[in-house]
């Protein structure tokens, strides 16, 4: 992977580069940004450059025996560690389990989000995380002497999901790092991996992409130059939220169907539905259940800007304004705050593993009282 494959970040790009001319690698780093800011082609490209034997222009050459194995993520000095889920009845998973998968979406989709690649793997109603086996996996690989390349590089993609004795053991490699080793967290939450895992990396702010940049990734892909911008702005700087739009995501749609439903529901205190729906919400995943709220929160504040009718600061697909022109005035002064804390609160809940039948019921009950006051 190379760095002019991937938009914008040029400062980054540039800081990675110096770096690296001057002898400045550092044995850890953290590239934390928002989801699809390209955080992990960046950290791949980076070990890529710091493993080429004859870079260009501040790029590595692609022609050299490092980095066609790095093409392929099949370089001896190059490991992988991200969330997994376990398989049939055993009792941990590590990366290597995975690995085959990996590779595959890493070189196909590059783009690419933590529920997308539980989906990938057939997670279902799994939550998946970085067991704490996976740490003797991690000291074992670091312990072997470099094979062909400068670095040994592990990407640690989504710490903030590593088990917490794992995460300790890490900790511990960060302090007394083996020769030759640069590790690459790369986190869409750094305020949620351990303060002292954090603290022992130089840390790289990635930003979300500018509508131009997701533009022109979209325009590269075959979009019309309109309809580019147009989702560009839907999609917040999140390049993987700009595809899915493109997509027609069956999670944005799913998202979408549900919101509308509880809405009108709670609207209409159709209360019998609403519970039997809550009881279709509470077996989703709560990665999924999660990201249900993030939307629900999203459309709270979209739809309350629509009230200040001015239309260049909403952003929404065509079928959420839709719903919305009569939607839009339910949501208002005298609610707004309530509801959209009351969305928080339930999304926090699901992160501390809080019952979700529960949840959604309270949840139902405070949407049909904010809902009336117009």
């Amino acid at each position: 992977m190379f760095f002019r494959d991937i938009k914008g970040h040029t400062q980054v790009k540039s800081t990675l580069v110096s770096m690296t001319k001057e002898n400045r690698v550092s044995h850890a780093y953290m590239f934390a940004g928002p989801e699809g800011s390209g955080k992990l082609p960046l950290a791949i490209a980076f070990a890529q450059y710091i493993n080429c034997e004859s870079p260009v222009d501040g790029d590595s050459c692609g022609e050299c025996h490092s980095c066609k194995k790095y093409s392929k993520l099949i370089h001896p000095d190059l490991h992988f560690v991200f969330p997994v889920v376990k398989k049939g009845n055993e009792k941990e998973a590590v990366s290597d389990d995975y690995i085959k998968e990996w590779r595959n979406i890493v070189l196909t989709k590059k783009y690419f989000n933590l529920n997308q690649w539980y989906d990938f793997i057939g997670a279902e109603k799994k939550q998946g995380q970085i067991y704490k086996h996976e740490s003797q996996e991690i000291i074992r690989k670091l312990s072997l002497k470099t094979f062909e390349g400068k670095y040994k590089v592990m990407i640690i993609w989504m710490p903030e999901k590593m088990n917490p004795t794992a995460a300790n053991k890490l900790l511990k490699l960060l302090e007394e790092p083996p020769a030759g080793t640069v590790f690459i967290l790369v986190s869409d939450k750094p305020d949620e991996v351990l303060g002292t895992i954090a603290s022992r990396t130089q840390q790289l702010k990635i930003l979300p992409f500018t509508d131009e940049e997701i533009a022109e990734e979209l325009m590269e892909d075959g979009l019309e130059e309109e309809d580019a911008y147009s989702f560009a702005r839907l999609a917040n700087g999140n390049l993987v939220n700009a595809f899915e739009i493109v997509e027609g995501s069956e999670d944005l749609d799913f998202f979408f169907d549900n919101f509308v439903f509880l809405m009108r529901n709670a609207y209409s205190r159709k209360l019998q539905d609403l519970i039997a729906w809550s009881e279709e919400m509470s077996r989703l995943t709560r990665q999924k259940q999660k990201e249900f709220f993030e939307y629900c929160l999203r459309m709270i504040r979209e739809n309350y800007i629509s009230n200040i009718r001015e239309p260049k600061l909403v952003y929404m697909t065509p079928r959420e304004k839709d719903f919305s022109v009569k939607f839009a005035p339910f949501i208002n002064d005298n609610n707004v705050h309530q509801m959209a804390e009351e969305f928080d609160l339930a999304h926090s809940h699901i992160n501390q593993n809080g019952n979700s039948r529960i949840i959604f019921m309270d949840l139902i009950l405070k949407i049909i009282i904010l809902i009336k006051n117009r």
